[in-house]
C-alpha cells in the first residue's frame, strides 16, 4: 500500500497523519509519500502501479485525489480516498465520513472485505475526472478562490460564497452566451453561460447539505450534462434553492438544459472560456472534448 499525503490540504494534521499511518500499517505493508507540487501525485501513483502496489490511499483534497486517479486509470492498482481537503466531494459522495481518522476505519473494513470495483470516469481533453468538470461561471469562481488559496484552510465556505458573489457581480459577463454545448443526438445549446458535466452527483456540498444537479449521475453509467442559460439573479436563486432541496424546479426549468447518459460532448467557446476539473482551475480554452470511459479505475468502495 502507498499512502500519498498532501500536508498542505485543509484537514491534514501531523497527528492525523501519524494515527492514519499506524492504523493502515497494522494489517498492510505501507509506504508513505508526500506531494510537493502540482502533478506530483500523478507521478507517485504511476510509479506505485508500475511497482505492483495493490492500493494507493490518498489523504488530501479532491485535487490530489484527481491527480492520483489519473496516474492509476487503466491499471489494476486500486484507489482509496481519505478526506483531507476542505470539501472532499468525492469521498463524501462515496459515503465516507468527513473525518479522515473515522474514514480510515471504514476504508480498512472495505479492504478486509474485498470491496473493490472497477468504475467509470469522465475525461476532458485527455484528463480524467472523478466527479465533475465545470465550464464557465463556476470555473471563474474557482479561479478567484485559488487566487486567495492561503485563506482556504480557515474560511473555506465563506471564501467560496464571497468569491461566487464577487464573480457574479463584476468578474463574469452575464449579458451574453459564452459557449455552445454539442451532444450527439441532442439539440445544440448555443446560449450557455455555465455547464457542469457530472460523473457523480452531488455537484458539491454546502456544509452537510448536498448540492444536487443530476441524481442520475453515477459511476456505472454515462455522464450527465447540466447547462444554465441565464445567470440573472431571480432565476439563479430559484435554481440554487432547488439544487439544495428536491431539485424538481431545476429539472423542469426553461433556463436549464439537461442531458443524461452522455458518452461524449463538445464545448465550443465564443473566445476563451474558464474550466475546472474536480475543483481545480485549469485555465481558459476555446475547445473541450469530454468523454465517458467505463470501468477504467479500480476503486475501494465503502460497504
Amino acid at each position: 500500500m502507498l499512502l500519498i499525503v498532501n500536508s498542505s490540504a485543509s484537514s491534514v494534521t501531523a497527528r492525523g497523519r501519524v494515527v492514519i499511518t499506524k492504523a493502515l500499517s497494522a494489517d498492510h505493508d505501507v509506504t508513505v509519500a508526500e506531494t510537493s507540487r502540482r502533478g506530483h501525485a500523478t507521478r507517485l501513483a504511476q510509479g506505485a502501479a508500475a511497482d505492483g502496489v495493490e492500493v494507493v490511499v490518498v489523504l488530501g483534497g479532491d485535487g490530489t485525489l484527481n491527480e492520483a486517479a489519473n496516474g492509476l486509470a487503466g491499471t489494476d492498482t486500486a484507489l482509496a480516498p481519505l478526506p483531507g481537503g476542505s470539501t472532499n466531494v468525492f469521498a463524501r459522495t462515496l459515503g465516507l465520513p468527513d473525518d479522515p481518522i473515522e474514514a480510515t476505519g471504514v476504508l480498512l473494513d472495505a479492504l478486509a472485505n474485498g470491496s473493490v470495483q472497477r468504475v467509470g470516469l469522465g475525461s476532458v481533453n485527455g484528463r480524467h475526472f472523478l466527479f465533475n468538470v465545470g465550464i464557465g461561471f463556476d470555473a471563474a469562481v474557482v479561479r478567484e478562490v485559488e487566487r486567495r488559496g492561503s485563506l482556504k484552510r480557515w474560511a473555506n465556505h465563506v471564501l467560496f460564497g464571497w468569491a461566487a458573489f464577487d464573480t457574479w457581480l463584476r468578474r463574469y459577463d452575464r449579458t451574453r452566451p459564452h459557449f455552445a454545448v454539442r451532444v450527439p443526438g441532442a439539440a445544440t445549446v448555443d446560449d450557455a453561460l455555465f455547464t457542469v458535466c457530472l460523473n457523480t452527483d452531488p455537484y458539491t456540498f454546502v456544509g452537510t447539505r448536498p448540492f444536487t444537479l443530476a441524481p442520475e449521475a453515477t459511476l456505472d453509467r454515462g455522464l450527465a450534462v447540466v447547462t444554465l442559460r441565464t445567470l440573472d439573479a431571480v432565476p439563479l436563486l430559484g435554481l440554487v434553492a432547488s439544487a439544495l432541496g428536491s431539485g424538481a424546479h431545476l429539472r423542469r426549468s426553461r433556463h436549464v438544459a439537461r442531458a443524461i447518459d452522455v458518452d461524449e460532448l463538445t464545448i465550443e467557446g465564443y473566445g476563451p472560456v474558464p474550466y475546472q476539473v474536480d475543483g481545480d482551475y485549469l485555465g481558459d480554452v476555446e475547445h473541450l472534448e469530454l468523454r465517458y470511459e467505463p470501468e477504467v479505475l479500480c476503486l475501494v468502495i465503502p460497504r
